[in-house]
């Protein structure tokens, strides 16, 4: 199945925000998401929001973006990850590109976020997790600054959306498939 096959499979249960090909500001960030200095919607060339509901645990959700060594198994584009479980420092190797990932914020089994340098672009990747009836309220939010965000966003504006929708759904498809952490 192609990536575009996959990408419409997989977000058609994601609730996306976005705008048009506006960039959307920091008044449409979620209030519970923790920016770093500098990576603030504000200060992005790029920043998209996606959420949806995983019928899952948010614990079984956590382990699942925290296992790193996995990420090629499921998130879309990566082909290698360097490490193990979440440390404060790993590389991924994206659409061909490596990229080194800082974590920032680390709150077992409700927050995560990462900064990554790399292809010509800085990010800021934020995962916000709430237990709901019925599984885990997921958002996760980016902002991305340099060159080649502002290229992708003249070529096609809503690259990083329809990426972070993806990652979204396959994070929904097998968190949904996995032993539940809290059984």
């Amino acid at each position: 199945m192609s990536f575009r096959a996959v990408y419409l499979v997989a977000a058609a249960d994601v609730t996306r925000t976005a705008r048009g090909s506006r960039m959307l500001d920091a008044s449409d960030s979620h209030p519970d998401i923790h920016w770093p200095s500098g990576f603030s919607p504000g200060n992005a060339h790029s920043f998209c929001q996606a959420q949806a509901v995983v019928h899952a645990s948010p614990a079984t959700a956590f382990a699942l973006l925290s296992d790193v060594t996995r990420w090629p198994e499921w998130v879309p584009g990566i082909t290698e990850a360097s490490s193990g479980q979440l440390d404060r420092m790993f590389k991924v190797q994206f659409h061909g590109h490596q990229f080194e990932i800082y974590v920032g914020e680390h709150v077992p089994p409700h927050r995560l976020g990462w900064s990554g340098v790399g292809a010509g672009v800085q990010l800021y990747q934020a995962w916000l997790l709430t237990a709901v009836e019925g599984g885990t309220h997921v958002v996760t939010e980016n902002v991305v600054r340099g060159p080649t965000a502002k290229s992708l966003n003249t070529s096609s504006p809503k690259w990083a959306q329809r990426l972070n929708s993806l990652w979204l759904a396959q994070l929904r498809r097998f968190s949904e498939s996995a032993p539940d952490r809290d059984a």
